[in-house]
């Protein structure tokens, strides 16, 4: 489910030990807070904060940020995920509409992103290298809107 056998086995044994479930049909208003593993098949509106991981079944919907040590999601959250050490994974029934941070990602053919993703896990010279760029890019750009000016 996360990317390889190891990672797999441990969502099992999280999947084994889910200590809070939103039910189908259930309805929570507010923001949700949980120490541990928590699957949702109903509904929550409000910000959802997980020590462990979060599944989101088909069913599900979460309208609000979004914050856990993994994700697994099948049905849809309307807000930001935030995940910057762990991986959040979207099925192929999956739908997220708002930004993603998260140190690894896997979305599935047939699933819905509609945001922007942010990896935590970039180095940081990548990271100042690909500002470096962008910032040559933008100076090449603007001297030949000057030029074009002129």
């Amino acid at each position: 489910m996360f990317g390889n056998k190891k990672e797999d086995a441990d969502v099992t044994t999280a999947l084994e030990q889910v200590g809070t479930i939103i039910g189908p049909g259930a309805m929570l208003e507010g923001p949700l807070t949980t120490k541990d593993s928590t699957r949702i098949d109903g509904t929550v509106k409000g910000n959802v904060t997980i020590s462990g991981a979060l599944i989101v079944g088909q069913g599900g919907k979460i309208e609000g940020t979004v914050s856990a040590v993994n994700a697994y999601i099948a049905g849809e959250v309307v807000g930001n995920v935030v995940s910057p050490q762990g991986k959040i994974e979207i099925s192929d029934t999956g739908k997220v509409i708002g930004d993603i941070t998260c140190k690894g990602i896997i979305i599935d053919e047939n699933a819905v992103f509609q945001g922007r993703c942010e990896m935590t896990n970039i180095d940081k010279n990548s990271a100042e290298i690909a500002k470096e760029r962008a910032a040559a890019e933008k100076t090449s750009e603007e001297s030949k809107e000057s030029k074009e000016n002129n």
